[in-house]
């Protein structure tokens, strides 16, 4: 029987294992088609990237966000995090399942746990962003109940034909 858990990042131990899912979801973006690498060097080249992995724990603290983590059979094997994007807003940011641990409906338990926090911390939203070429990741957000809406925040228009973002009311 498969074991699995989600929960809040709490220890030391925890937060490296989130660095390096992180630092691997980092990857997987960049081996997603030529645009992601793209995007991926835009948004977050490596200097800019090690330096958000070191705060963390600061961008995404209670009460406004969580750093949560998914473990499959007693294995670190995925996250995701929020934060307060605006007043009644959480965004979802870096949600990420290894590959080996797919298919066990952790990536969609680690987003309703986020949506449930936010929704417990007051929010009356909660919105997020993908790249066009991550189709799963779309489907499940729209099996989420998620609707596509337009950019929330400042995107150069050169990346807004290979991102899509949705949004969840509470």
């Amino acid at each position: 029987m498969t074991d699995i858990l989600i929960r809040p990042a709490t220890s030391p131990d925890d937060m490296s294992a989130i660095r390096q899912l992180c630092w691997d979801y980092r990857g997987h973006l960049s081996q997603v088609s030529d645009i992601d690498a793209q995007l991926t060097e835009t948004f977050y080249p490596v200097p800019k990237y090690a330096a958000l992995m070191e705060t963390l724990e600061t961008l995404h603290a209670r009460p406004q966000g969580i750093i949560l983590l998914a473990l499959l059979d007693g294995e670190t094997v995925g996250c995701g995090m929020s934060h307060a994007l605006f007043p009644d807003t959480s965004e979802i940011k870096r949600l990420y399942v290894a590959p080996h641990a797919r298919g066990h409906g952790l990536a969609r338990q680690l987003v309703s746990a986020l949506v449930d926090q936010a929704r417990a911390d007051g929010f009356s939203r909660v919105v997020l962003d993908t790249s066009v070429n991550l189709g799963p990741a779309r489907a499940l957000y729209a099996s989420m109940g998620f609707s596509d809406r337009g950019p929330y925040q400042d995107i150069p228009a050169e990346a807004l034909p290979h991102l899509l973002f949705f949004e969840a009311k509470l």
